[in-house]
């Protein structure tokens, strides 16, 4: 990806830019595209639940972590349901401190709102049953993205699982000068994911979206 990103500081200094001048609401997180949030919402939590539960190798349910969280979106309608807390890291702090009003009184679970960049967030030891880290890899270059994903692995619960859900690119790495992005294809994702010492346990596609916007995967690692 080094031929796609110039210098690491200006694509992350644009990015920070270009997401403080986004409204902060559901639209706004969605890029206009708010209307998929209900589908969006639905597949994921198809994906989670078949991981959740009681017994040998199911992942529990204490606390999950939603990384690029915005104002909260995968927060109150799929992580606060089925988790009893859960933290919130996201880079811009107007949506932070929007989430407060919009999670409304199940908000009182979420127990920590962190206002940090991925490349630099360091999830805390053996505190997470799920990482839900979701429409925000594109910001980090690989590297960052691969070392982000190691100290995941080290917030992990006993059987606790990480998500990524994400654009996929058809081939190579498009990036997105307006927002400062890239989306990058199955394969560069998956080599990532095993640089970071992970394990694809399960991947799918989501459904339903509109055919306009890139696929959309999710893995679930371990």
């Amino acid at each position: 990806m080094v031929d796609v990103i110039e210098d690491d500081m200006t694509f992350y200094s644009k990015a920070e830019r270009y997401w403080q001048e986004i409204p902060p609401t559901v639209d706004g997180m969605l890029g206009g595209y708010g209307s998929i949030s209900s589908i969006d919402i639905n597949g994921s939590k198809k994906f989670l639940q078949k991981f959740l539960g009681e017994g040998k190798g199911k992942t529990g349910t204490g606390c999950a972590l939603d990384c690029g969280a915005g104002i909260g979106r995968i927060t109150k309608r799929l992580l606060l349901p089925l988790f009893r807390t859960v933290d919130m890291v996201d880079v811009t702090k107007e949506f932070l401190d929007k989430a407060k009003s919009y999670l409304g009184e199940e908000g009182k679970r979420v127990e920590n709102y962190f206002c940090c960049g991925l490349q630099d967030f360091n999830p805390e030891p053996s505190r997470y049953d799920v990482i839900w880290i979701q429409w925000v890899i594109g910001h980090l270059t690989d590297d960052h993205l691969v070392e982000f994903l190691r100290r995941c692995r080290g917030g992990l619960r006993p059987d606790g699982l990480i998500v990524m859900k994400d654009n996929v690119a058809y081939e190579g790495v498009v990036l997105d000068e307006v927002d400062s992005s890239v989306c990058r294809d199955l394969p560069l994702v998956r080599e990532l994911v095993r640089r970071a010492g992970l394990q694809i346990v399960c991947e799918e596609r989501q459904e339903n979206f509109p055919e306009e916007i890139y696929q959309v995967h999710t893995l679930a690692l371990r």
